[in-house]
């Protein structure tokens, strides 16, 4: 079992963050579905990304370990597509 790597997650849709701490051998495509289920977000985990620095994670299989994630990190989930302002 790998070790646990404290991170931040804010959800974009509910403008809000969340501190986890999880194993290192966590996918990036987990981690996006507890942050999301954790800030209560219902919609289809499919639509929407994990950002680190800036870039989208696209490889959702790969642990957070593989990607490079580090103690501490500050990720954000957020929708795939703009939504049109009303």
């Amino acid at each position: 079992m790998s070790e646990a790597i404290p991170v931040r997650v804010m959800v974009q849709d509910a403008w809000d963050e969340v501190d986890l701490s999880v194993p290192g051998g966590t996918r990036i495509g987990e981690l996006k579905r507890r942050a999301l289920t954790m800030t209560h977000v219902t919609r289809d985990p499919e639509g929407y990304m994990m950002k680190f620095r800036g870039a989208e994670l696209t490889d959702e299989g790969r642990s957070l370990t593989e990607a490079g994630i580090m103690s501490n990190a500050a990720l954000i989930v957020m929708p795939r597509r703009r939504r049109p302002l009303r």
